[in-house]
């Protein structure tokens, strides 16, 4: 069987993993692996997913699992992303996490953001959760690649208030580099924007890679084209995983951000 949640399409026999390391082929039906298991969970400022103009100032209960259906060689957070961690994560139901986002309200906490690994590749378990946590009038959160298919997303949507999605860079051949898909998380991109959700992206920098003027151009124009009013996120890349290019020049962020800000109102500079 097929998996639908993203371009890569894993093709799955009965008890095989697909290469996000989260989904399965279980009884002739591709499911969720790592529903409910936990790897990571912090109460975060909501400037750190980062949301820029989303509740600035306040904290959200962050959660995240494992798997990923990227490979990126910079990935930050690749403890948790990139391997099989379902022995190492602790099991905790939509109604556990409610409950424990409801119990840090006095802290600060407006939700729940779904982080740290590709929420997406689990996205049942992110629909269940934020489905209930409306119900308590919570903010919920979702930090992706959006490298997903439209009708995983169509899951989750009606339930989901703020995102920040990584747009990676804006030309095929570093999405290549990747081993990702451009197309899809424009497509992602426009109709988490069309659905009215509260959206930022972040763009990280990585030397040789995707820091040239003309793609910064072109990507600023097209999220221009949306709403030159979506932030974005221009962040710093610092050697990480597999990747040993040395740091992005501070005046290569400073060229960029400038580019950036002669389409769009809001820019950040990130040194994530």
């Amino acid at each position: 069987m097929k998996c639908p949640v993203c371009f890569r399409h894993c093709d799955l026999k009965e008890g095989q993993v697909g290469f996000c390391k989260a989904r399965i082929n279980q009884g002739n039906k591709i499911v969720s692996k790592n529903y409910g298991l936990a790897t990571s969970l912090a109460l975060d400022p909501i400037e750190k997913k980062p949301l820029k103009e989303f509740y600035p100032g306040s904290m959200i209960l962050s959660v995240g699992s494992y798997g990923c259906n990227l490979r990126c060689p910079f990935c930050q957070n690749y403890e948790i992303s990139q391997f099989n961690l379902e022995k190492k994560s602790k099991y905790i139901s939509p109604e556990t996490l409610v409950k424990e986002a409801i119990d840090l309200i006095p802290e600060g906490n407006i939700g729940i953001a779904f982080t740290y690994n590709e929420p997406m590749v689990g996205y049942e378990y992110v629909r269940d959760c934020s489905k209930l946590a409306k119900s308590y009038h919570l903010k919920t959160v979702l930090v992706t690649n959006g490298c997903s298919s439209l009708d995983a997303l169509k899951e989750i949507l009606p339930y989901i208030d703020a995102m920040n999605i990584d747009l990676k860079g804006f030309n095929k051949e570093y999405f290549d580099y990747i081993g990702s898909d451009l197309e899809m998380t424009k497509a992602f991109i426009k109709a988490s924007y069309e659905a009215r959700i509260h959206i930022e992206l972040t763009t990280l920098i990585v030397p040789k890679h995707n820091d040239s003027v003309s793609d910064m151009e072109n990507e600023a124009k097209w999220i221009a084209s949306i709403d030159k009013n979506i932030p974005l996120h221009i962040t710093r890349y610092f050697p990480m995983y597999k990747e040993t290019t040395a740091m992005t020049p501070l005046e290569t962020m400073d060229k960029l951000i400038t580019v950036a800000k002669k389409y769009l109102n809001s820019v950040y500079e990130g040194n994530i």
